[in-house]
């Protein structure tokens, strides 16, 4: 008898030691990755409202959820935070700003306004992200490039004091809106107008604000600085302006600075060993793209815009000058074959390259690219690195996975499960951990974007599902427009947006503030 009642008193007080919970998603069953460590677990994931509210064992507690998603099989973890893109050219489109090109890689968080060139003035665009509803979320940055064409013009010149005060005072309004920081295109016009003290008295007001500093560097092969000169400038813009430098879309490009990614590195320890917090996104492709006129151009013949490159170009004397330096751009890039037309109005240049076109007008290749380039816009994608380069900034604990995303290159569509089925399952460059870590958390912390990025209670429910043997990209070269496969699930602030691999038609993402 006594037996019987010590029993039933355990059963009772088990049973008033149990708790209950409420969600609206469990997600159990599924190998879990929290974007911290390097090993899984298999704790079930409970998400009310659009916040993680549990993670752990299902002992003495008992979870009553709206949906239950079984992720047997699946990799569940953080969503994926990319932080260089050129999506803000399609967010403030009503019938494109689901973002799928990104959402379908499992990306639940894009950065806009990289290279120097944001939309003018972070406030208005916001207001309209927020007026039509985003598919993925979006961190502003505000480019130094858009500013300075506003203040000072599209000119080949040193600002004056008044226009850098003018300056100074816009980036300060874009980080009262919201922006994470400034972003810098140092290669392209107008932005690689300004210098090194221009850059690093903007980046000073920045820092004041706790942003950061985000910058396609002055050059990353041999145009101008050179490529380690571009990583010093970088490098002392941080120590001077005392705030975060990151280095976009990290390569050594074209024939002169193959095989120098160990030096780069070097630098980049050099300074963090010194307390400069230095760090770079990759995509990883062997092709970089940009516009046929910034692979190709000589800046100083482009001051003052296109207009103005087209008048000089059609003076005999000048013509001559501007041909011999495009000439050596191309060499550069490899030569024309290496330059592949992947977007332009005219269809029939789309697939060739530069070589192919020049044949076709029957012109030298640096006579064709003026050709080509007097009534329309062509963008290109550069076949241009190295292998050995890029596993080695691979390798690195302070490079983080980005696309660099953009229309004609299939890094719009692939470059995260590009990363996943290439580097970490076929080739084991990094592993598993490493990728999603640097996917993750890594790029939140780089960013300062708060409660995101880890599978922790009490941050944002931005979790994707993936299938870890079908989860690869599907565009290539050839037709760059095609989704990447594999995603079974993304929750973004705690709402479907991806469920049994199919988008919901939720627009769920949200513009963030600092």
């Amino acid at each position: 008898m006594k037996k019987i009642f010590f029993f039933a008193l355990t059963l009772f007080i088990l049973s008033c030691n149990e708790e209950e919970l409420n969600v609206d998603f469990l997600i159990k069953n599924g190998t879990v990755y929290n974007g911290i460590d390097t090993l899984p677990s298999h704790f079930s994931i409970g998400i009310k409202d659009d916040k993680i509210v549990y993670i752990g064992e299902e002992k003495n507690l008992t979870i009553h959820a709206v949906k239950t998603i079984d992720a047997n099989g699946l990799i569940v973890c953080p969503g994926f935070i990319d932080p260089h893109t050129h999506s803000d050219r399609e967010l403030k489109l009503p019938d494109k700003s689901h973002n799928l090109p990104f959402l379908m890689q499992g990306i639940t968080t894009v950065v806009a306004g990289n290279d120097g060139n944001s939309f003018f003035p972070t406030k208005d665009f916001k207001a309209l992200y927020e007026k039509y509803g985003i598919g993925t979320n979006a961190v502003l940055l505000a480019g130094h490039g858009t500013i300075r064409k506003l203040v000072v013009g599209r000119t080949n010149r040193k600002a004056t004091a008044e226009e850098m005060k003018n300056m100074e005072s816009l980036i300060q309004k874009e980080m009262d809106a919201g922006a994470f920081g400034m972003s810098t295109g140092l290669f392209y016009a107008p932005g690689s107008y300004g210098d090194t003290d221009e850059i690093i008295a903007l980046a000073k007001v920045v820092a004041k604000n706790n942003g950061i500093y985000d910058s396609h560097i002055r050059d990353e092969g041999s145009y101008t600085v050179g490529l380690k000169g571009a990583i010093e400038e970088a490098i002392e813009i941080g120590r001077q302006a005392k705030l975060p430098i990151h280095i976009a879309h990290i390569k050594c490009l074209g024939v002169d600075v193959w095989n120098q990614s160990k030096d780069i590195i070097d630098l980049v320890e050099a300074a963090r060993k010194e307390g400069i917090d230095v760090t770079a996104d990759q995509y990883p492709y062997n092709a970089s793209a940009t516009g046929l006129q910034a692979a190709t151009v000589p800046r100083w013949a482009e001051s003052g815009g296109k207009d103005s490159l087209f008048l000089r170009y059609n003076q005999p004397d000048l013509q001559a000058l501007i041909l011999k330096e495009t000439k050596e751009n191309i060499t550069r890039r490899g030569g024309p074959d290496k330059l592949l037309f992947v977007q332009t109005d005219d269809s029939m240049y789309v697939g060739k390259n530069l070589l192919e076109v020049a044949e076709i007008l029957q012109l030298s290749a640096e006579a064709a690219v003026y050709e080509v380039l007097k009534d329309r816009g062509v963008r290109v994608a550069s076949f241009n690195m190295t292998q050995n380069d890029i596993y080695n900034f691979m390798k690195q604990p302070w490079v983080v996975t980005g696309s660099d995303g953009n229309s004609g290159h299939p890094r719009k569509y692939g470059s995260f499960p590009r990363k996943y089925y290439k580097y970490v399952q076929q080739e084991k460059v990094i592993n598993l951990p490493d990728f999603i870590n640097g996917s993750t958390s890594k790029t939140a912390d780089i960013l300062k974007i708060p409660n995101r990025g880890k599978l922790q209670e009490g941050y944002f429910a931005d979790v994707i599902i993936f299938d870890p043997k079908t989860f690869k990209d599907v565009a290539d070269y050839s037709n760059a427009f095609e989704m990447a496969v594999g995603l079974e699930f993304s929750i973004i602030n705690g709402k479907l947006s991806v469920e049994d691999g199919k988008f919901t038609n939720q627009l769920n993402g949200r513009v963030l503030t600092k």
